[in-house]
């Protein structure tokens, strides 16, 4: 019986035999001479000896390198793959139920813990992982076209950034009011399209007269008709309330690329993101002089978001995830209690956000705690957009 021996193979420690190696090898060999025998009876008129060693070294050579070569390849596969479902645990354990790829069946050759993991749909169970899946699928062929060690040079040349912040506090000191982020927004997936004749300068420019404190620019193509070049022409053509990117962040070459189109802001969404990646993605933020609006839907995010040192800026989106219903409620309920206490604490901004149309919703808010509000669909429908900011407060807020 032959003696048995393990080797690494595909990530996965194998028994084979070495006469196996020995029988491979010969079969190869004789294929590499072009069907010269390798045997000793080599003629005259057959290639000189140092001729056929120095083929069968250059094969060795190449098999090893190939074999060497695809057994790399297919480790790395296998640790890649290994690493997303490390992360899908983690995502799991902090009470993410967004995944943030398809899933996919494990790498040839992998043996480990997930492979006895249940089957899970493979279609997004809601819109927003439908998005998600898209974004990651979306950044992967925009880094090809703008590699992130140049985004990282241009955002170095990239204009000083404005104070999103501190706009947004003092809006809400000279009116009394939340301060208004108006959102620059032609489409919605649960909407569809919300202004036909759509402008995106005409409108952040009625926004700003109409008393906006900041704006939000849609940067999405596919879900809600927007773009980065209407955040770069927004910033190219004067206007002067400071920007915030709205994109669905999965990556921080998003957060490089927002930098050299001009905003000042960028949102990160708790549903989509373990604490981790909120604060890393807050490191390169604040690098960068960004601020970054946080998003949470429910309790369980708030939670985590108030756990991570850094924020200044809590968005509550009233709008469920699963049913996308809104409940402006969803708001008072998340600043009750102890979350309360730790915002009123650490003298953060929490922004309300969805299904605000009426100068009772803004009360309503407010009462609840928030000093800002990020409203879209209620305003850029109107055809005089600083006639449905003054409608939406109940009164003017410009600053005339």
């Amino acid at each position: 019986m032959e003696r048995l021996v393990p080797v690494q193979s595909a990530g996965q420690r194998l028994p084979v035999s070495p006469s196996l190696y020995q029988r491979i090898g010969s079969v190869s060999m004789r294929r590499s001479v072009s069907g010269l025998a390798m045997d000793r009876r080599i003629n005259s008129r057959a290639p000189s000896l140092f001729a056929i060693r120095a083929q069968q070294s250059d094969l060795k050579e190449s098999l090893g390198v190939a074999s060497s070569s695809s057994s790399v390849e297919n480790d790395v596969r296998i640790k890649k793959w290994e690493v997303d479902m490390y992360q899908n645990e983690v995502a799991i354990s902090q009470g993410i139920r967004i995944r943030r790829k398809p899933p996919s069946t494990a790498p040839l050759g992998y043996s480990g813990p997930f492979e006895l993991r249940l089957h899970c749909a493979d279609s997004p169970s809601n819109i927003l992982e439908e998005i998600t899946w898209f974004k990651d699928q979306e950044v992967s062929r925009m880094k090809e076209l703008n590699p992130l060690e140049a985004l990282k040079k241009a955002a170095e040349n990239a204009p000083p950034t404005r104070d999103f912040v501190g706009a947004l506090r003092m809006a809400h000191q000279r009116t009394g009011f939340p301060a208004l982020i108006a959102e620059v927004k032609k489409a919605s997936p649960s909407r569809g399209i919300l202004k036909e004749n759509f402008d995106p300068v005409e409108i952040a420019q009625a926004y700003e007269r109409g008393g906006a404190a900041c704006l939000s620019v849609l940067t999405d193509q596919k879900y809600f008709k927007g773009g980065f070049e209407n955040l770069e022409a927004i910033r190219s053509a004067g206007v002067k309330c400071p920007l915030l990117c709205k994109e669905f962040v999965v990556d921080e070459w998003q957060i490089y690329y927002a930098r050299t189109k001009g905003a000042d802001a960028v949102l990160l969404i708790a549903a989509i993101l373990t604490d981790l990646e909120i604060t890393y993605l807050l490191q390169i933020c604040k690098k960068l002089g960004l601020a970054a609006l946080v998003e949470v839907h429910n309790e369980r995010e708030m939670g985590r978001v108030l756990g991570i040192e850094g924020i200044e800026l809590v968005g509550i989106n009233n709008r469920s995830l699963e049913t996308f219903k809104v409940d402006i409620s969803n708001t008072k309920k998340l600043l009750e209690g102890e979350h309360g206490r730790q915002i009123r604490e650490k003298d953060m901004i929490v922004v309300g956000e969805s299904g605000l149309f009426t100068p009772d919703d803004i009360a309503y808010v407010q009462a609840a705690g928030v000093k800002a509000v990020l409203v879209g669909e209620s305003i850029v429908k109107q055809s005089d957009p600083e006639k449905g900011i003054a409608g939406l407060f109940g009164r003017d807020i410009s600053h005339t």
